[in-house]
């Protein structure tokens, strides 16, 4: 198998800095491309954190926490 191919189905977290370039240069950045990728971030969340046997806190929390964040930031936009 060519080597670009492998690139191209590697994870963020297991590109090495020196392939970073070629592999963004593989990813799709239309808006459809876009919407994909955040509809499998929400989807990977949603299994991870909220759709569990044994539920916490932990999921709501980070989404609660990100809400402020957002909050914060676009109430103080001045700083």
């Amino acid at each position: 198998l060519p080597a670009a191919v492998l690139l191209k189905d590697t994870k963020l977290m297991d590109v090495k800095l020196g392939q970073l370039g070629s592999w963004l240069a593989m990813r799709d950045f239309t808006p459809g491309g876009i919407l994909g990728a955040m509809r499998r971030g929400y989807d990977r969340y949603y299994n991870k954190y909220i759709n569990v046997k044994k539920g916490g806190l932990g999921g709501i929390s980070m989404v609660l926490a990100g809400y402020i964040v957002l909050s914060y930031m676009w109430s103080y936009s001045h700083i």
